[in-house]
């Protein structure tokens, strides 16, 4: 669905505040968003997971680090993050990275068209803290490394053929990837304080073997139009990538990253704020801005960001209070779900089950606040469509 621009005001002091010669409507603000006010109604009590939800949804315990999932003899991998959901005949195949350094890697689970657990395996291994990354149009799942030079991975969901490293798409401290069908690119988020937002553009759309590697350039405010700059050296040393393009624009920490209908969402985590590119016009300009909230918001610690057939956002927290968001096209932000008792931890890798009925997440390190505590989660109920 067509999505317009989002929550571009905040109620500080019962005004509205300008910025920018724009006016920055305080509309979703009204009322100061309180968790649970949203589509979906107020939270309930913690389940017997910890999670707390709206009525008529339920949660169940997929897979915890270091323990067998399901029936299966497989055991599943540390510090749980960025995921994707893959259809597979009638079930489907939930994969997630592991963020540790080193043997980071990904997994997947299968389920049938029950929901029933029925293989869980490894898809990749040897690498490095493989934090977010992003689903292709042809069902391959990219992992990001989220170290310096890092690489991204193009791996398969199925666990047939082996993982490739694409070192086309750039050396540097990758979080996710969002695939653009309509302009055949894939968007690239940069987890540095002075990081990028980049494109690449493949030779060939489908093969990500080759091709070229782009960064926003853009001034310094928080919206205004764009251009792409090619990065003469992706491999990015000496001189890092995000150095090496003057004019290039620096975000404070990217993470999540998602496209939906000629739109590109993604987060910056340094200063809690969703930006939104629109790819018709090449204009950029904030989507949500903690600051501007003055504390009356219940999103913090943006982090992992993924999307609803509805026009939905879904938005992790990284700590905060341990909440999934949901941001509606009519400019609502409120909670969706929170995480009990785990205050240690954050929400990771949500993705939605192909038919929309399930989102599954993880928290990173559960209960114990280590990495070996990691505890993956799916939520069933009436999502909106």
């Amino acid at each position: 669905m067509e999505r317009r621009s989002l929550l571009r005001a905040a109620v500080l002091g019962g005004t509205t505040a300008a910025l920018g010669g724009t006016l920055w409507r305080g509309a979703a603000y009204a009322a100061p968003a309180q968790p649970g006010a949203g589509p979906y109604g107020p939270l309930g009590s913690p389940d017997a997971n910890g999670i707390r939800l709206p009525s008529g949804f339920t949660s169940r315990v997929i897979a915890r680090s270091g323990q067998r999932v399901g029936s299966t003899s497989y055991t599943w991998h540390n510090a749980p993050d960025g995921g994707a959901c893959y259809a597979d005949g009638t079930g489907w195949i939930y994969v997630s990275n592991s963020e540790i350094n080193p043997s980071g890697g990904a997994s997947a689970v299968k389920f049938s068209s029950t929901g029933a657990i029925t293989a869980a395996y490894r898809i990749l291994s040897s690498t490095r803290q493989n934090c977010a990354g992003g689903k292709t149009p042809w069902n391959t799942w990219l992992s990001c490394e989220e170290v310096s030079l890092g690489y991204v991975y193009e791996t398969d969901p199925w666990g047939t053929n082996a993982a490739v490293q694409r070192a086309a798409m750039g050396r540097f401290k990758h979080e996710a990837a969002a695939a653009d069908p309509v302009r055949k690119v894939i968007y690239l988020t940069e987890d540095e304080t002075n990081g990028r937002f980049y494109r690449f553009v493949p030779t060939t759309w489908g093969n990500l073997s080759s091709g070229k590697l782009q960064v926003m350039v853009a001034g310094s405010a928080t919206s205004g139009s764009f251009t792409w700059a090619d990065i003469p050296d992706p491999d990015g040393s000496p001189t890092a990538t995000r150095s090496q393009v003057s004019g290039s624009k620096s975000f404070n920490g990217g993470e999540g990253c998602h496209y939906a209908n000629d739109t590109v969402w993604f987060t910056t985590k340094g200063d809690n704020r969703v930006w939104q590119v629109n790819l018709l016009n090449n204009t950029y300009e904030l989507a949500y801005d903690d600051s501007l909230v003055n504390g009356t918001a219940p999103l913090t610690g943006v982090d992992n960001i993924t999307g609803a057939s509805s026009g939905d956002l879904f938005v992790a927290e990284d700590g905060g209070t341990m909440e999934i968001c949901v941001i509606t096209p009519d400019d609502i932000v409120a909670s969706f779900l929170r995480v009990d008792g785990q205050s240690g931890s954050e929400i990771t890798g949500p993705a939605f089950s192909p038919d929309g009925t399930r989102l599954y997440f993880s928290s990173q390190r559960g209960t114990s606040g280590s990495s070996s505590g990691g505890i993956t989660y799916e939520v069933t109920g009436p999502f909106r469509s």
